[in-house]
C-alpha cells in the first residue's frame, strides 16, 4: 500500500508545471500587469499659435514655422522652432521645449529636435525640396512629431515648415 501512494506523489509531482514552466508564466504574469500599469498615451491635438499669441510671448525672431495641411486661416504656425527654443500651444497655454543643440542644425538656426518637461518635438525638412515664398522665407515639406514624456507618439502630421527672418 505504501509503494501505491509513493507512486501517487510522484506521479501527482510529475503531472505540475516545471520550475523553468513556472518562471515563465511568471514573467508573463509579470509582463502584463506592467503593461497595465502604463497608462495610455494622451490624445494631443496642438492648437494653432496666433499672431496675438507671438505678440503676448514675445515670439518674434528667425526660425521655422511648421504649419500643418489642416491649419485653419485661424493661425500662424502649429510649432514655431528658433535657436533655443520651440513652442506649440496646448490648452490655450504655450509650452516651451529647448532646443537639443546636438540634433541637426536647421535653416534660420532652428534645430531638428526640442525636448521639455513633458514633450518632445521633431522637425523632419526635404531641404532639397525648398522653395523661395517670399524676400527672406523659404517653404519646406515637412513631417512634425511630438511624443510624451515617455517617448510615445502623441501627434504626427506632414505640412510645411517655412523658415525665414
Amino acid at each position: 500500500m505504501r509503494w501505491i501512494a509513493l507512486g501517487m506523489v510522484a506521479l501527482l509531482a510529475a503531472c505540475g508545471p516545471s520550475p523553468r514552466e513556472k518562471a515563465e508564466a511568471d514573467k508573463k504574469a509579470v509582463a502584463e500587469v506592467k503593461a497595465n500599469q502604463e497608462p495610455p498615451p494622451e490624445i494631443l491635438v496642438p492648437e494653432p499659435i496666433t499672431f496675438a499669441d507671438v505678440e503676448k510671448a514675445d515670439l518674434f525672431g528667425a526660425g521655422c514655422n511648421f504649419l500643418p495641411r489642416s491649419l485653419d486661416k485661424g493661425g500662424i504656425a502649429l510649432v514655431i522652432a528658433q535657436a533655443d527654443e520651440a513652442y506649440f500651444k496646448r490648452d490655450g497655454e504655450i509650452v516651451r521645449l529647448a532646443s537639443d543643440a546636438g540634433s541637426k542644425e536647421l535653416p534660420y538656426l532652428a534645430h531638428a529636435k526640442y525636448d521639455g518637461l513633458t514633450h518632445s518635438i521633431s522637425l523632419e525638412l526635404d531641404e532639397e525640396a525648398g522653395k523661395q515664398s517670399g524676400d527672406e522665407t523659404i517653404d519646406y515639406p515637412s513631417t512634425l512629431s511630438i511624443r510624451d514624456a515617455q517617448g510615445r507618439p502623441v501627434f504626427t502630421e506632414n505640412g510645411t515648415t517655412q523658415c525665414g527672418a
